[in-house]
């Protein structure tokens, strides 16, 4: 198995001492990871699955400002998600873009057209004018734009903007694993925390490797306990006390194939009144979300699931044929914590769903120890920036703020990038059904780090072929991904460093001869059976617990 970099990291775990060990590398982790390791603290990032796995590869690829929390009057938190989502589209231009909403008004909805459509220019000026204006539409103009969607009970709509990633979720977050490794600090996944303790000013944490089954211990100066919905689970492992805790709301989304034309998310109000989403992903469309309470964390969509996402659709859009089970390419499920605070305003208080989004740290300072419960992506910059603060207070010894710890490359880079890309004709290898070129798609990826990539195609004129069949996916990229991706199974490609498994059939992907060869270049002598674990099995994921 080709894993030298994850062998080396592992290597290195028994020999210091870091001032931070961050326990979870989902979106909470992968950032609080790359702010402090910009600050000169040296951080060990690990995580019981992969990297990015569980929650953080199931969101909608939505940036946005959170539209729907005006309805509970949560102002506060709207106006800090807008700031946020802008600093997002600001710092990471090609990995966060602008996007339009498409909303549609049934008649008899709870409320009146004239107050949504205040509330989107109330929206749009919480934001600080930061995206394009609203703008009211009648049946006639959405009837041309989107000539899909059923308007028999409609009383017209209206388009705002908000922002989405193009490209993976579980892949945006990598970039922050990525950038904590590229500072000198260790990032190890398939790493299990078994629970960790106070010895004297030191915390040791008992960790397994799922992969080897060896077992050791990391000392730490401060403990972060970044395990997004078994934050609890390891705080128990661990006996730390906290005032917060989480409830858990599940989402689905099915990928089926592109049911718009248009670059615009379609936004409905669906048959349980939430905002229920159509959105472009490349040659699919993603469909959802559900919001269900459940007990415990699961990664299961269930008939009731998949019923109510294609009965909302099939309602909203006058598809011929109507879409059904069989025409699901692949499913997304994952479980949002949310914060309770026992003793606060924000208690579980029956009504679980008018909780609030927000994410919560909280602190001990005498045992160095945080706990981050909640979050969402586009808040993911102020959780950085959040620890990094009370990480500071610990007398750890950071650096001043780098505010280069985020963000993608100058501009000018982009330009030199995309020049060479043109004289070696990349583009020219872009499938026909994708919307954007290769090059853009390198850039997003790789930023500097997909100049090496157009070397080695300009040196091999096979490294520039794309190597799947339906995605635009270079076989130069393989190789790199073999070599610094950390790849340990199939599912680790296929689902987070890529998302070619949420957009080709299962089936497709097979029986694709160039699937062959990625594993051998990923896996070598373990090609073969990590291909059959993939394609045995409706799942590749390991069995899910704390620091997933």
């Amino acid at each position: 198995m080709k894993t030298e970099l994850r062998e080396r990291n592992i290597d290195a775990l028994e020999e210091r001492v870091f001032d931070s060990l961050i326990i979870g590398a989902g979106i909470n982790g992968a950032v609080s990871g790359a702010a402090l390791s910009a600050q000169g603290a040296k951080v060990c990032l690990i995580d019981q699955g992969d990297f990015g796995s569980l929650t953080s590869q199931e969101s909608s690829n939505l940036v946005w400002g959170g539209i729907k929390y005006m309805e509970n009057s949560e102002f506060g938190l709207v106006r800090k998600l807008c700031r946020a989502r802008n600093q997002l589209l600001r710092a990471y231009p090609t990995n966060v873009r602008e996007i339009r909403f498409l909303t549609t008004i049934e008649k008899g909805f709870r409320h009146r057209p004239l107050i949504l459509w205040i509330g989107t220019w109330l929206y749009w000026a919480i934001g600080r004018g930061f995206t394009r204006k609203p703008r009211l539409l009648s049946k006639r103009a959405i009837a041309q734009d989107e000539p899909n969607i059923r308007l028999s009970n409609s009383t017209g709509g209206f388009e705002y903007s908000d922002a989405y990633l193009p490209g993976n979720d579980a892949r945006f977050v990598f970039d922050f694993v990525q950038k904590t490794n590229a500072n000198g600090c260790v990032t190890i996944n398939y790493l299990e925390s078994l629970g960790s303790h106070r010895e004297g000013d030191q915390w040791i944490t008992q960790v397994r490797d799922r992969v080897s089954g060896h077992e050791s211990i990391i000392r730490s100066k401060t403990l972060i306990n970044a395990c997004g919905p078994f934050v609890d689970e390891h705080n128990r492992l661990s006996h730390i006390t906290t005032r917060h805790r989480h409830l858990f709301s599940k989402g689905i989304h099915l990928i089926v194939k592109r049911v718009t034309g248009g670059n615009r998310i379609l936004a409905f109000f669906a048959s349980d009144g939430r905002l229920f989403f159509v959105i472009p992903m490349g040659p699919v469309s993603c469909l959802g979300t559900t919001d269900t309470r459940v007990e415990e964390v699961t990664d299961t969509a269930t008939p009731e699931d998949r019923h109510f996402v294609l009965d909302n659709i099939n309602r909203c859009l006058d598809l011929d044929p109507p879409l059904t089970e069989a025409d699901i390419i692949s499913e997304r499920c994952g479980v949002r914590p949310l914060v309770v605070d026992t003793e606060g305003k924000n208690r579980d208080k029956g009504d679980w769903s008018s909780l609030s989004r927000k994410h919560a740290i909280e602190i001990d300072r005498d045992k160095r120890h945080l706990c981050i419960f909640g979050g969402k992506l586009t808040d993911c910059l102020n959780v950085g920036d959040e620890v990094v603060k009370a990480i500071g207070e610990m007398q750890i010894g950071l650096r001043p703020q780098d505010s280069d710890w985020f963000g993608e490359p100058p501009r000018s880079d982009f330009e030199s990038f995309q020049q060479r890309a043109t004289e070696l004709r990349i583009d020219d290898r872009t499938p026909a059904h994708f919307s954007e070129p290769i090059s853009l798609r390198l850039w997003r990826r790789y930023g500097r780090d997909a100049g090496p990539l157009l070397d080695a195609i300009a040196g091999d004129e096979t490294m520039g072929q794309v190597l799947i069949e339906g995605t635009a996916f270079l076989r130069c990229e393989i190789h790199r991904a073999a070599r610094d991706e950390m790849i340990v199974n199939l599912d680790d490609f296929l689902r987070r460093r890529t998302k070619i498994a949420l957009t080709v059939p299962r089936d497709s992907l097979r029986e694709d001869p160039g699937m062959r060869e990625a594993c051998d270049v990923l896996f070598g002598n373990d090609a073969n059976a990590r291909f059959k674990e993939y394609f045995s099995s409706d799942s590749a994921d390991l069995e899910k617990g704390p620091g997933r």
